[in-house]
């Protein structure tokens, strides 16, 4: 399919008097110069399935794409008939159309050790991934998730521009206010590499004997007493290799956080028709505001569908109640009252749809009607797409 509509995410500034409008994905999608879609939103709104959504869709329409999803469950693999999902991209059978699509799941630790083995000779490499103080970062350290998925979008986009293997790449956050944590991912970890303690410990490897002062043998001594030799050699092994292997990594963080900012790259905030998740998706456009970077709109997902008929919650509610009074088992009464509060249920969602549109007038926004039943495959996946097409 001929792909001539762009789209081109704002800029998130600050609120205007005039409504976006609605959210075209199609011409998101079909945009050439859409590079990279970032999904991002808090847990339980619906954030891998629409991710997926959209990289089948665009994939459906000519797209050469893949997936990542960072999100620790494992629906994604589901939904797209893979049997388990990993560091390595998976292709997805059963993709209709001239396009493409691989999908896959983010291992922390070895995307990790890819980046040692990368970066150090082999017997240096091996040194530090056998250190006990490696093994700890690299599996559970808080933050870790976040740097290895900066450093995975880098190492997919720069293998896509040299290989010419994808032309989109969306990416599936982790939940919660987290989702946003790979922003800050290189400051957090030159702050790290920085630090006073860091130096301190690599005052011996990198200065000449001199720097071996007295004052820094009483704080080696002391920390010996306290952690123990072999824990403090281990530390300072540790803490040399990151300095030398990870500058690398600092410097290719800085680079995909400039790429995250650059035309070519689009974020979805994602979120359900609740108080607590678009309260959150506020937080999510202000946040990409603060940081400069490109915002092509809101997702409501799950919203109830609207009710047929125009009979309003409170007629409904009042023919009900005639009804009981002459037949207490009335079925008629029962499905009157459930399509009052089907009514009020759509009105407080507009409601807060509108809440939000008046705070932020210039986020776009697509609302997904809520499905039967749960997505577990691709037809699902397209139903899905089908409906952020539709959306208003």
């Amino acid at each position: 399919m001929a792909r001539s509509t762009q789209h081109r995410p704002t800029r998130v500034g600050p609120a205007t008097h005039e409504r976006a409008g609605t959210l075209d994905v199609d011409a998101l999608l079909d945009d050439p110069t859409t590079g990279i879609i970032v999904c991002c939103g808090s847990g339980g709104v619906g954030k891998t399935t629409t991710s997926a959504a959209l990289a089948l869709r665009a994939a459906e329409r000519g797209r050469k794409v893949v997936v990542l999803t960072i999100d620790p469950a494992r629906r994604l693999a589901q939904s797209m008939g893979i049997e388990a999902l990993d560091n390595t991209p998976r292709p997805v059978a059963g993709v209709a159309g001239e396009g493409h699509l691989d999908a896959m799941m983010l291992d922390m630790k070895r995307t990790f050790d890819e980046v040692v083995l990368s970066q150090a000779s082999p017997e240096k490499a091996q040194q530090i991934l056998a250190n006990p103080f490696y093994v700890a970062l690299s599996s559970s350290f808080a933050g870790t998730q976040e740097y290895m998925a900066m450093e995975k979008l880098g190492q997919i986009h720069r293998d896509a521009q040299a290989a010419g293997t994808y032309d989109l790449i969306v990416v599936d956050t982790p939940p919660s206010r987290s989702a946003l944590d790979f922003l800050d991912a290189p400051e957090r970890l030159s702050s790290f590499l920085d630090g006073r303690f860091v130096r301190l410990l690599l005052a011996p490897a990198k200065g000449p004997a001199r720097l071996m002062t007295a004052g820094f043998s009483l704080i080696t001594n002391a920390l010996t007493r306290i952690l123990g030799a072999q824990f403090l050699k281990d530390l300072q092994t540790f803490v040399t290799a990151l300095d030398t292997v990870f500058g690398g990594f600092r410097q290719r963080a800085q680079q995909t956080y400039s790429l995250l900012k650059a035309d070519g790259t689009a974020f979805l905030v994602v979120a359900a028709p609740e108080p607590d998740a678009l309260r959150e998706a506020e937080y999510f456009v202000e946040r990409l505001s603060e940081d400069g970077m490109p915002l092509a709109g809101l997702v409501v997902n799950r919203a109830s569908p609207e009710p047929a008929g125009d009979l309003s919650a409170d007629e409904a509610t009042a023919v009900a109640d005639r009804l009981r009074r002459t037949d207490g088992t009335s079925v008629a009464a029962a499905l009157l009252r459930l399509h009052a509060d089907r009514v009020r249920m759509v009105e407080r969602e507009r409601t807060l749809r509108e809440r939000f549109a008046t705070a932020h007038p210039q986020v776009e926004t697509v609302v997904v009607p809520a499905l039967a039943g749960d997505v577990h495959d691709l037809g699902g996946l397209r139903r899905v797409g089908d409906l952020l097409a539709e959306g208003a």
